[in-house]
């Protein structure tokens, strides 16, 4: 069986650039749209026997009409053309709220020809996956709302702990359930111990469910479809089964702008080993992440467009240059100049980070080791004169004590 995977669409983040005249979409989604008819052209074209989409269809629960239009359309293709595709929900597409809809109700509740909505754990016997010889154990996105609540924990990470056992529990009881002479399929939206994240991992921080290194590498598994982190990778690379993020299908930010954009055609069946083809999705919108540090206050402007790549290779990128400078050369900076010299750029972010020289003096009679960490870090919002002191005081707070 071919089983085509992808992950992370997002197709409406508009976060860059303008809009198309014609369509009156943003550029920048009309990027991410690109890439989803790229792998929906090669599912019908390849004529695989599933496509399994692991979740995150938008960048917020709650998607503009247009984007659902526009996702909806390329889903319906696939069901016209009698593909089995399931649609795994992810964090992005679920509502903290308890009971409210999340972004893919609608193919569930119109129930699609060919199209299955995967909105909680379940397994998946041929029957339920249109008579294909495969079984699927779905995990779709918990959300920390439905944690607690599932918990009766008052404590964040006690739930996060108890349910994680409770996943493994349940996953390895449904892997001895299945029937060994089909392949078995996990898909899920998740973390992994041992992943690496992508630019996105901030945005995540704390509200990750992790699965065990152990639980996704079961050799009784023939292939593992995650979704979530945002960069490409095999978490068992070189052995079996293959545990395959595929990544984002566009570039989301500058903390993928290295990083080249995927999705995955698995070959599976059962008492082989699974062979995994990466296909890369050309024409994705380039970003370019350059710094400068500013030493001499001689000829600053070309100094900065030394910094930048040439004219040629800015066309239609997202550039960002981020500058640190004294602060009294902020005068000798020509930003006009600068985006006249990134015109052909699809979108100019120039950051500015003047550098104050600050001394910090405690006070007469106390001594550093005296302070605590939150002291410390009080005196020295003051002496920079920091205008959001107190929320930067509360955030701290938080953190130590989640270390402690």
């Amino acid at each position: 069986m071919k089983i085509l995977h992808f992950a992370d669409a997002h197709i409406d983040m508009a976060n860059y650039g303008r809009h198309d005249p014609v369509s009156g979409l943003p550029l920048r989604v009309l990027d991410f749209l690109k890439s989803l008819d790229t792998i929906v052209d090669t599912a019908i074209a390849r004529k695989v026997d599933m496509v399994i989409f692991a979740g995150d269809a938008y960048k917020d629960r709650s998607p503009a009409p247009t984007f659902q239009r526009e996702w909806g359309k390329r889903i319906i293709k696939l069901s016209q053309a009698k593909i089995p595709t399931l649609l795994l929900v992810g964090n992005h597409d679920i509502s903290p709220a308890v009971g409210r809809a999340h972004a893919l109700q609608e193919f569930k509740t119109l129930q699609v020809p060919y199209v299955k909505v995967l909105d909680a754990p379940e397994l998946l016997k041929p029957g339920d996956v249109w008579g294909l010889p495969l079984q699927v154990i779905a995990m779709p996105w918990v959300a920390r709302s439905g944690l607690m609540a599932a918990t009766g924990e008052t404590d964040s990470t006690q739930a996060f702990s108890r349910i994680e056992e409770n996943i493994s529990e349940l996953i390895g009881g449904w892997i001895e359930e299945c029937d060994p002479s089909m392949p078995i399929v996990l898909t899920a939206h998740a973390s992994i111990e041992g992943a690496k994240f992508g630019g996105e991992r901030l945005v995540m921080l704390g509200n990750d469910l992790v699965l065990t290194g152990s639980l996704v590498r079961n050799p009784k598994l023939s292939y593992v479809a995650m979704g979530h982190i945002h960069k490409p990778q095999d978490v068992n690379e070189g052995h079996q089964p293959p545990v395959i993020y595929p990544g984002s299908i566009e570039r989301v930010d500058f903390g993928e702008a290295k990083e080249d954009r995927y999705f995955v055609i698995a070959d599976v069946e059962a008492d082989r080993d699974t062979e995994v083809e990466w296909i890369q999705l050309t024409g994705v919108r380039k970003f370019i992440d350059r710094r400068a540090v500013l030493t001499s206050s001689e000829n600053v402007t070309e100094a900065l467009m030394a910094a930048l790549p040439k004219p040629k290779e800015m066309s239609e990128a997202v550039i960002r240059l981020v500058v640190e400078y004294p602060r009294e050369w902020d005068s000798l900076i020509d930003e006009s100049a600068l985006r006249k010299y990134a015109a052909d750029a699809f979108e100019f972010h120039f950051v500015k980070r003047p550098q104050i020289e600050s001394r910090v003096r405690i006070d007469e009679g106390q001594v550093v080791s005296s302070l605590s960490p939150l002291d410390l870090l009080g005196q020295y919002f003051d002496a920079a004169k920091v205008s959001n002191a107190d929320d930067l005081k509360k955030l701290a707070q938080e953190i130590i004590t989640e270390e402690e």
